[in-house]
């Protein structure tokens, strides 16, 4: 049984990125009336709203503590905004959101109980999706909670049959991802879009485009190592065979324009046109089997950026001609005014002769980090510059020779979780 729920007063927010809730930190509103439920529905599915009615519930939110944790909290979920300049913590007590350049903590909500499992921003308007999680969750499983800080409230929710394994959100879209399901969202009204079923996807693996002229949404498709990629724009679906064995981690360029996939042999990463599917091009992150955590591409998808369980950070160079790029004709081309590639082995002249291996592309660049957390990666706002954040709470930023390579030079420190460290 499905339900989607908008609650009143004042009317749904306009989900605009440039009004920047950061520069507006009004949380001083103690209005914890009940809110008025606007629509709700059954489905035998999973999703969708259907026959609205009105009533009255209960307010979604306990109170919440406007203020620093005593206690250090545990970490559940860090994730980067969809420009990288910001990112967002769910942990056992509440959420917290930081800048990234420079470095300092806007503010968090500490809950009196209870945790919070995702929290996804979009860009730095006030409107964040929050879903529980840890021993206690704030919300059950099974929802999504639209909180507009504003109020300091959830505004909304879905609700689901099923635990919901993540959310994305673009100005004009909210997606829910499932274990085998992904539903697409109107954001300004809450009506359901498309369903789309996918195989067993307990890491909630999904991406999103945040450019204005098109969606395209990628996911995994019904086969082991196939993604799927909707484009909306021109209502087209397009199957990849990106690996034999099944994905791990993928992202997309800010356009949509560029996938990157890794499996969960974490060997190899292959870069697609989404356009047409093409192969464009594949790096080698190691020789040896890695859970890849995230992939990243820089602003101008020059460099590709990778994090594994293998401690380590490799930044690759990409060299295909972006102007071809839309087009349902694409290929490997060499452009002369980009900066270094990434290298290939010094036995590649013996391509077709040795092992795939001796003639692979590797990176340009590493940064060696302490084996065990889970790091996640993106370029930073500063040129060459690479953001890493670990579920250990450590805040790395890093900077890259595009044309020497090698080891990279930390530039900057943090334990985000660390009291002292609060604003």
């Amino acid at each position: 049984m499905a339900t989607l729920s908008a609650f009143s007063s004042p009317s749904w927010p306009d989900p605009n990125p440039n009004s920047n809730f950061l520069s507006q930190p009004d949380h001083t509103s103690n209005d914890l009336s009940p809110p008025m439920l606007q629509e709700t529905a059954e489905n035998e599915d999973d999703g969708p709203p259907y026959n609205p009615q009105t009533t009255l519930i209960q307010n979604p939110n306990p109170s919440f503590l406007d203020r620093p944790a005593i206690l250090a909290p545990t970490l559940l979920h860090v994730a980067f905004n969809q420009d990288y300049g910001c990112f967002a913590t769910g942990t056992d007590q509440g959420f917290r959101i930081y800048n990234c350049d420079p470095f300092r903590e806007i503010f968090r909500r500490d809950f009196e109980n209870g945790g919070v499992g995702t929290v996804e921003m979009l860009f730095r308007c006030n409107i964040l999706a929050l879903t529980g999680g840890g021993p206690d969750p704030q919300y059950p499983l099974n929802k999504v909670m639209i909180w507009d800080d504003h109020q300091s409230r959830c505004i909304g929710e879905l609700s689901f049959r099923s635990e919901v394994r993540g959310v994305r959100l673009r100005r004009d879209r909210i997606v829910v991802v499932l274990e085998q399901k992904i539903f697409v969202y109107n954001f300004s009204d809450l009506k359901l879009l498309h369903q789309i079923e996918t195989i067993a996807n307990p890491k909630g693996l999904c991406a999103v485009s945040q450019g204005a002229a098109s969606l395209v949404l990628v996911c995994p498709g019904l086969q082991k190592g196939q993604v799927r990629v909707e484009h909306y724009a021109s209502k087209r679906t397009k199957f990849i065979m990106a690996h034999d064995s099944r994905i791990a981690c993928f992202a997309l360029t800010h356009d949509g324009h560029l996938l990157a996939t890794a499996s969960t042999k974490g060997t190899l990463v292959r870069i697609f046109n989404t356009f047409d599917g093409s192969l464009l091009q594949e790096v080698r992150r190691g020789a040896d089997r890695a859970e890849i955590y995230s992939l990243a591409f820089s602003s101008s998808a020059q460099w590709l950026a990778v994090s594994s369980d293998k401690g380590t950070v490799h930044v690759f160079g990409l060299k295909f001609n972006l102007g071809n790029l839309g087009s349902d004709k694409l290929h490997g081309v060499s452009d002369p005014n980009r900066a270094v590639s990434s290298p290939s082995s010094s036995l590649s002249f013996m391509k077709g002769v040795l092992p795939k291996y001796f003639s692979s592309e590797w990176s340009v660049a590493q940064f060696r980090l302490l084996e065990g957390p889970q790091y996640i990666v993106a370029f930073g706002h500063q040129k060459n510059t690479v953001v890493i954040l670990g579920l250990d709470g450590s805040f790395y930023r890093c900077q890259f020779d595009p044309v020497i390579g090698g080891e990279m030079t930390q530039l900057e420190y943090h334990n985000f979780l660390k009291p002292e460290e609060a604003f």
